[in-house]
């Protein structure tokens, strides 16, 4: 129904479809999503005690109900409908498949394939770079992922970075949000002040993830040393191959990164940068996953914090295996003072960042003037935009039953 829903309404921009008629292009892609492979051998870490972490039936039975019958199948072709049918009578085999694996801090090689099928981030493909690696895994493995996620997130300590909003309990996109205006607001109300925020983007995040600096950080968090290296089990010696139409990419063996298809993935990532903090009282780093914001608080025009701020993590990112992508980095300033002034920009490997006036921060227009106007603007037209598809379905004599669903799910869940 959805998808004669938008035929009818244009609904999804429509993108140029992946060619297929190139045999090379999955060997090219494959080995462009795989740049950032380190092809050193990754270390051993010696052997531990048992993991004690162990689950029953009851719990990979529940996870395996919630598995949605919709999500496309793995490597190995099973589907998450045979999984939630049959979830009573599989439950125990799987159960210990998994405790097995956690006992020997070994995930099974065929829960780590990976088929990569590459989507257009654009109308008009031109490099390898306008495509979105999105990765094909096991919905097995995505299960018993599910599992391991929610019982890391659980024992996180309350010692961890505040300003690292995702995974942590009672927090949200909403409050970093709430948190970095407050903190700028709170700061403007002094004189003579301004606020510069840095909103940091990354080249291909999770793909640049160091497996052996990572456990290392999981296991100064309090994690079980023993999980720890099922987790380094788990980001190495992953093979993977890029599907485009019929035709298919020789395998490649990947120890860096973790697939965006993963369900650990972005909680791997936000540990992983857990110690990417702030070094002067003046200055905020604010994350949510892979969204870095840095606020610094500017007095008396003494920038000098700031400055060494940025330094910082130009030097901590060169550390942990993570590429600025300048070119999408923005910086917006907010000077409420009544005489104007030349604010001299910021430089980051040499390039300047660009000054915008505002910026789409984890779902929300901030302007450099604090005010909600954009993003009331933004709401509102997209909103006008989809009552004019649900004119167009009423037209077509949809039934009011048919409207009223497509109302909820694309007008009023904004």
């Amino acid at each position: 129904m959805w998808q004669g829903l938008q035929s009818i309404t244009d609904y999804k921009k429509k993108t140029s479809p992946v060619a297929d008629h190139d045999v090379l292009l999955p060997d090219k892609l494959n080995n462009f999503f795989a740049r950032f492979e380190d092809n050193t051998v990754p270390p051993t870490r010696p052997a531990t005690k048992t993991c004690g972490l162990t689950f029953t039936a009851a719990n990979v039975r529940k996870t395996f109900k919630c598995v949605n019958p919709c999500k496309a199948a793995g490597p190995d072709g099973i589907p998450g409908r045979i999984l939630r049918a049959c979830a009573d009578q599989l439950a125990g085999v799987f159960t210990d498949i998994f405790n097995q694996s956690l006992s020997q801090s070994a995930v099974p090689t065929c829960f780590k394939r990976a088929t990569i099928v590459p989507v257009p981030k654009k109308a008009k493909v031109t490099e390898l770079n306008d495509y979105r690696p999105v990765a094909l895994t096991s919905v097995i493995m995505k299960c018993f992922e599910r599992l391991v996620k929610d019982h890391i997130t659980s024992i996180l300590p309350d010692t961890m970075d505040p300003l690292q909003f995702a995974y942590r309990p009672n927090r949200s996109t909403d409050d970093a949000i709430a948190i970095t205006l407050h903190t700028a607001l709170t700061h403007l109300d002094k004189r003579n002040t301004y606020v510069r925020m840095l909103f940091i983007d990354y080249s291909s995040a999770f793909n640049t993830i160091v497996p052996s600096k990572l456990v290392i950080k999981l296991e100064t968090l309090g994690l079980d040393p023993a999980l720890c290296n099922w987790v380094l089990d788990f980001l190495t010696g992953r093979s993977q191959v890029v599907r485009v139409g019929n035709n298919i990419s020789t395998p490649l063996i990947l120890n860096t990164g973790a697939p965006q298809g993963c369900v650990l993935s972005p909680l791997l990532y936000s540990l992983f940068t857990h110690d990417c903090v702030a070094k002067h009282a003046s200055n905020s780093i604010i994350k949510f996953a892979d969204d870095t914001t840095v606020v610094g608080l500017i007095t008396n025009n003494d920038e000098t914090a700031y400055r060494e701020e940025v330094r910082a993590l130009g030097v901590w990112c060169q550390e942990n295996n993570l590429s600025l992508n300048v070119s999408k980095t923005k910086e917006m300033i907010v000077d409420f003072r009544k005489q104007e002034r030349e604010h001299p920009p910021i430089h980051i490997e040499g390039t300047v960042v660009e000054k915008v006036e505002s910026f789409k921060f984890l779902g929300v227009h901030i302007t450099d003037k604090l005010n909600w106007s954009t993003h009331t603007d933004s709401v509102v037209k997209k909103a006008q935009q989809r009552l004019f598809n649900l004119r167009r379905l009423k037209k077509f004599g949809l039934s009011p039953k048919s409207l009223t669903n497509f109302y909820r799910c694309t007008i009023e869940s904004i």
